[in-house]
């Protein structure tokens, strides 16, 4: 069965599937876990499942298990494979659109997997592969903070810094590629003239960021309130902790926060500057545990830097 692209000139491929019932199974693949969900035409849900990721065992053993946490949502909806229009894949990485390919998930070690075309094979259905940034960005687009608008950029801050874009209903995509990977903009450029020697936009901004700087300020003493919750434990050290330690009075934590930020603002004003976008959306667990202390810097950098 074919693959194709997400975007406005896919929205009536659905009508000409020939099936009864039409059901849809949503699958979004993360570095710890893959999560699967059946959905009617009116966007009910009807079931979820789930599995570990496993990524270090491999994309083979990994691609077998994605199959399998889709039949088991299937089994548990109580739809047959026969019954399904297609199947949408957000998976981390750049991706190849036209064939639905997984470029490279450097936090599973994947590379080259042929994601949509498994899927497609194994329930004879249309699949459609996306970025997990640009699906976020998509679904924002059609159903949440950028309904409405003719264009829209969603940037996700996270374990790194991801970014999607919708202009006309089309996803921003090149043809073989998915792009706009806000997290690896350099700021400082490498005097070795390596890569592995400059400084991203998500070394200064990711969540991991902040743990990490947010761990050291809480063995320096610093952080008391962040030390008594979830000790120097990066694993421990969450968005919601984050949030809490602030709350309770870590001045410290706060300002590493801010700074954070600010640099997203900054990634936020080159954006506007090269694409005018109606609406920037701000997604993700950090947005979400801080909405007001978050966004309010983000703007603040934003406007500072905008031209």
């Amino acid at each position: 069965m074919p693959t194709q692209r997400l975007g406005s000139r896919q929205k009536n491929v659905s009508t000409n599937m020939g099936k009864d019932s039409r059901y849809w199974i949503g699958f979004d693949l993360g570095g710890t876990k893959m999560l699967a969900a059946v959905y009617t035409d009116d966007w009910t849900c009807l079931g979820q499942a789930k599995q570990k990721t496993k990524g270090a065992e491999g994309a083979k053993p990994g691609l077998k298990r994605m199959v399998q946490v889709a039949e088991q949502v299937l089994s548990e909806a109580g739809v047959s494979a026969d019954e399904i229009a297609g199947i949408g894949i957000g998976c981390p990485g750049p991706i190849d659109p036209k064939k639905g390919v997984l470029i490279e998930a450097a936090n599973l070690g994947w590379e080259n997997v042929p994601i949509a075309e498994t899927f497609a094979k194994a329930f004879s259905c249309p699949a459609f592969l996306a970025n997990d940034v640009d699906a976020g960005a998509y679904a924002e687009y059609t159903f949440g903070a950028g309904k409405g608008k003719d264009s829209i950029v969603a940037i996700f801050p996270g374990t790194g810094v991801g970014a999607g874009a919708v202009f006309d209903g089309e996803l921003f995509q090149q043809s073989r590629i998915s792009c706009l990977e806000l997290g690896h903009i350099p700021i400082r450029a490498s005097s070795s003239g390596k890569r592995k020697d400059s400084l991203s936009l998500e070394e200064v901004s990711s969540r991991l960021h902040i743990a990490s700087q947010s761990a050291k300020a809480a063995y320096r003493g610093l952080a008391p309130n962040l030390l008594k919750r979830c000790g120097t434990d990066l694993s421990n050290i969450t968005s919601s902790r984050i949030a809490e330690a602030i709350e309770a009075g870590d001045a410290e934590i706060e300002r590493i926060v801010k700074t954070a930020a600010s640099y997203i603002g900054c990634g936020v004003a080159a954006i506007v500057n090269i694409m005018a976008p109606e609406r920037i959306i701000l997604g993700g667990g950090l947005v979400e545990a801080m909405p007001k202390l978050y966004v309010k810097t983000v703007r603040k950098s934003a406007e500072e830097h905008v031209i």
